[in-house]
């Protein structure tokens, strides 16, 4: 019964207009029933049993491929996790995703920024190159942030009040664009701001290019990559 009201009444985006309920122990949404479990252990929920194929790790917790065979422990067969990783292979769309292998049975699809970043990083690096680049990203604050000021022992900035402030953070997405596109490996840096709004994030890159462009030929080469199938 939490679930149907956390998922019906969302403080950021709003009151969802379609029905939810809860019937025998599953979450119902517009009539599509759905399994709900509380194991703190991925190997013990029971993913074969109930059908489950697929499964996105978005915890945050199991993003080794160590970690995330738990998952397949359960019964799922392959498993998507949504955050870098530190060995499972990488992969963003319109990216690198050809280079998927259906016997891959753990992937990794990167993180929020990365798929923000990667794509553009690489029309701008096929058409242009790319000699070196700074990425910034505005970040909308979290659940791991204090709603107040408060201790920190890993940071010390990060112990204060996410709506108050805005707080330096690091990023991994620089890191891991040179994973999904190995030409740009070493090329980029980045910095991150966590700032006090709820929702939206948005990604600066200011680079160095290998030729000279002007502002509409960079915007036409994004624009027909964004029409393209790849």
């Amino acid at each position: 019964k939490y679930m149907v009201y956390m998922f019906k009444y969302d403080s950021t985006h709003g009151r969802y207009k379609g029905d939810v309920h809860e019937e025998g122990g599953m979450l119902v949404v517009d009539g599509q029933k759905i399994h709900v479990f509380q194991e703190m252990k991925p190997s013990s929920i029971p993913w074969g049993k109930v059908g489950a194929e697929y499964v996105v790790e978005s915890t945050g917790v199991f993003t080794t491929i160590e970690k995330a065979n738990t998952h397949i422990e359960g019964g799922a067969k392959k498993v998507v996790i949504s955050a870098p990783s530190a060995d499972a292979p990488m992969f963003v769309m319109g990216v690198n995703h050809e280079s998927y292998d259906p016997s891959m049975s753990i992937v990794s699809n990167a993180s929020c920024t990365t798929n923000c970043l990667a794509p553009l990083a690489k029309v701008i690096n096929d058409n242009f190159g790319i000699v070196e680049g700074l990425m910034t990203t505005v970040h909308a604050i979290t659940a791991t942030q204090k709603t107040v000021d408060g201790p920190s022992a890993k940071m010390w900035r990060d112990g204060r009040g996410a709506a108050q402030n805005i707080i330096p953070a690091s990023t991994g997405a620089a890191k891991a664009v040179g994973k999904v596109i190995p030409a740009l490996n070493g090329k980029l840096t980045g910095m991150a701001f966590r700032v006090p709004t709820p929702d939206v994030s948005v990604v600066d890159l200011t680079c160095r290019l290998g030729k000279e462009a002007t502002y509409d030929q960079i915007k036409a080469a994004v624009k027909a990559a964004s029409e393209s199938d790849n």
